[in-house]
């Protein structure tokens, strides 16, 4: 097939671009996803995150290298395998971050970085549902919402840390410059009773538009080149052995938006990255790029939880009768525990003194589960409380091949990475470069749900804690 533009991967990225980009009816786009549609029910429904976070097939099954910080475990990293990627099957949280944050990352050099230069993307990406606001939007395709409904268990949560010193912010969105420590109760990416994905928002409009077209279950074997330009990729179905090969060239820029493990990934399959990662997994080196596959980091949280008395939490309201009520409230009024996130307030602080703002993100939930990923409530009443760095690392990381002369539409050079579109951070992939405290992820899931030569069990290189983590990219997977 021959388009302007081949988007690889319909996560939160990619579903921004395949909308904006096929505004002009005379440019034609492709997004390719590995993933299926999104027709699971659970998807939808908010409370439903907490059966998605290890879904068989709607995950790509990642997780993080067993390390002595964890008591060896080896930590499940979800990323979303489905329409609308980890927008998808993620905890609908939406908080922006600290203004500082943003400034600092301008500071560093990124120019066009800071508060006030991505403050208007946020509003135009947003369609707010609660009362208006200056630092809101209301006319943009991701929908947010307050919460449904605040819980006394969050409630004696909020009073608790007021008591300690905490400001309450009515909009934990709303923190100006120069903010101490405060708490407020958190917002959503849902519109009504249903999820607010980047699939549901951005790409569903788009969809019918005929200068789109969506193909799914197709794994990207590599980008294709002409010389050190990149001119399409090849692709198969399902990616199971015997499947034919597919080509999808592109006339304008091939787009890698695969996410922040996805596109290295690709990327050093098509032989592009450090030459001796690629040499070691039988790669032929295209175009030697050593920061690929490196310095990715992510947030890393730790939770606790709490048993309590004399307060109704949802370990009660999720069994029985109990939770047929509310199964019901959810149909009729589109309210209730099943419209909930998988935190309902948050709060900022500063736990180093050589923090000259809040450094660490603490959330909080009105339920405590037994231990694993998957989150099954508890059998005594109880409340969660689980605290992180406190830093905006929720841009969706997108690759691109952009044209190497203003006037010709044919070339192509060497990816770069590609300049935020009209949604910075709305629920993205977890990346950025500012953190230290993060760990390393490797693919350890069974290869029968990777069925292709070129989805076995892979990782590129990542640094973390001052040191690097052994690429363990295998020839199979390069073949």
């Amino acid at each position: 097939m021959q388009m302007d533009y081949v988007i690889v991967g319909a996560g939160s990225a990619g579903c921004v671009l395949a909308n904006r980009l096929t505004e002009d009816p005379a440019t034609r786009v492709v997004l390719i996803e590995a993933g299926g549609r999104d027709w699971n029910p659970l998807i939808h429904i908010p409370a439903g995150f907490m059966k998605l976070l290890d879904h068989p097939s709607l995950t790509w099954g990642f997780k993080a290298e067993a390390d002595p910080g964890t008591n060896g475990r080896a930590i499940p990293y979800p990323r979303g395998r489905v329409l609308g990627g980890s927008s998808s099957i993620n905890g609908l949280i939406y908080i922006r971050g600290q203004p500082e944050d943003f400034d600092y990352w301008a500071q560093l050099g990124n120019r066009g970085w800071g508060w006030e230069d991505v403050l208007p993307y946020f509003r135009q990406a947003e369609n707010w549902q609660g009362e208006a606001s200056e630092l809101h939007g209301s006319g943009g395709f991701l929908t947010t919402s307050p919460m449904s409904e605040r819980p006394a268990a969050c409630q004696a949560i909020i009073a608790a840390a007021q008591e300690l010193g905490l400001e309450y912010r009515p909009d934990v969105n709303n923190l100006p410059p120069g903010a101490g420590d405060s708490i407020g109760w958190c917002q959503q990416t849902r519109g009504g009773r249903r999820r607010a994905s980047a699939a549901r928002t951005y790409l569903r409009p788009a969809s019918k538009r005929p200068n789109l077209q969506i193909v799914t279950s197709a794994l990207v074997h590599r980008v294709l080149f002409d010389g050190k330009r990149a001119v399409g990729v090849e692709f198969s179905h399902g990616g199971a052995p015997g499947s034919s090969v597919e080509r999808a060239d592109a006339a304008r820029e091939v787009i890698l938006a695969d996410g922040a493990v996805g596109s290295p990934h690709l990327l050093q399959l098509s032989g592009v990255g450090d030459p001796e990662v690629l040499t070691k997994a039988g790669i032929p080196v295209h175009h030697a790029l050593p920061g690929v596959g490196k310095n990715f980091q992510d947030h890393y949280i730790a939770r606790m939880s709490c048993e309590v008395n004399g307060i109704e939490t949802l370990n009660e309201r999720g069994r029985g009768l109990s939770f047929a009520g509310e199964l019901l409230r959810y149909v009729t009024e589109g309210k209730g525990m099943l419209t909930y996130s998988a935190s309902l307030c948050a709060a900022s602080v500063k736990v180093l003194e050589e923090s000259a703002t809040p450094d660490v993100q603490c959330v909080f939930a009105p339920a405590s589960y037994k231990p694993g990923l998957i989150r099954k409530l508890d059998d005594k009443p109880g409340i969660t409380a689980a605290r992180g760095r406190c830093d905006p690392c929720r841009a969706a990381m997108c690759w691109s091949a952009r044209p190497t002369r203003a006037s010709s539409r044919q070339s192509t050079r060497a990816i770069s990475q590609r300049r935020r579109t009209a949604a910075p951070s709305s629920a993205g992939s977890n990346s950025c470069a500012a953190c230290s405290l993060h760990h390393h992820w490797r693919n350890t899931s069974s290869p029968r749900r990777y069925r292709g030569p070129m989805s076995k069990p892979t990782t590129s290189c990542w640094i973390t804690r001052g040191r690097t983590a052994r690429p363990s990219i295998t020839p199979a997977a390069a073949a």
